[in-house]
């Protein structure tokens, strides 16, 4: 049976007055499937995660997330509607607890938790990226990759239908990096949904289903990673046209 559509961008544009920063894209996301969204910095992709999260409204187009139409709907009512997400710099709310940061998401977002319930799942979360131990402590003790991991497990508290993930691995040291494939690896076993924003090809090949690329905004090649990576249009936006 085929498996159903999640999220379904088209047609989508954004215009922030005579820049067009995302031009007449269209992708598909099925259930359970990881796709990496890849492209040279400023080719739209951090912008179409606002789209799809509501911290944008499209120009043009329109999205769904199943059968229902987000396009118009404020980021709060597309986060209780089954979509999570992390952000290119960390957004730790420092005037809470480590375990109360990711209570935030467990009453805010799908699930909608309170009380002993939400803290309960909340320390699910917790120790499912390995951060069991810090559930008490201050946020200004937390290192870089720790500082993602309480993100991460923020936007898995609210028990989304899909996940979005934007550069998560940025900015961390080789040994974190491989911690961090690694818990995201476990995230894609699990069968999640995941919409992968990245510059680390590795990751890229080894968690993703499908990419689709972007460059100016616009979608230029779209399939397996093996085939969208070996694309010479792909190596020509990435690397420059000597390297096609």
């Amino acid at each position: 049976m085929r498996e159903r559509t999640v999220l379904d961008v088209q047609g989508v544009t954004k215009r922030f007055g005579g820049l067009v920063a995302v031009d007449a894209l269209s992708l598909a996301v099925r259930e359970n499937e990881m796709l990496g969204l890849i492209g040279p910095n400023g080719s739209g992709k951090t912008t179409v995660i606002n789209l799809i999260s509501g911290a944008l409204r499209p120009s043009e187009g329109e999205i769904f997330l199943g059968d229902e139409m987000i396009s118009e709907w404020p980021a709060r009512a597309i986060a209780r509607a089954g979509v999570a997400r992390t952000f290119q710099l960390v957004r730790i709310l420092h005037s809470l607890t480590v375990l109360e940061n990711v209570m935030a998401g467990a009453v805010f977002g799908h699930k909608r938790l309170w009380g002993a319930a939400a803290r309960k799942f909340a320390l699910r979360q917790l120790d499912r990226v390995g951060m069991a131990h810090a559930a008490d402590a201050p946020t200004a003790s937390l290192t870089c990759i720790d500082e993602k991991r309480i993100e991460l497990a923020r936007a898995l508290a609210s028990d989304p239908d899909l996940l979005l993930l934007d550069e998560w691995l940025a900015g961390l040291n080789p040994t974190e990096m491989q911690i961090g494939i690694a818990l995201i690896r476990s995230l894609r076993e699990e069968g999640r949904t995941i919409v992968l924003v990245e510059h680390v090809m590795d990751a890229i090949r080894s968690l993703c289903d499908r990419c689709v690329v972007m460059n100016g905004g616009a979608k230029i090649a779209e399939g397996t990673p093996e085939a969208t990576l070996a694309d010479p249009e792909v190596i020509r936006a990435y690397l420059g046209v000597g390297h096609a």
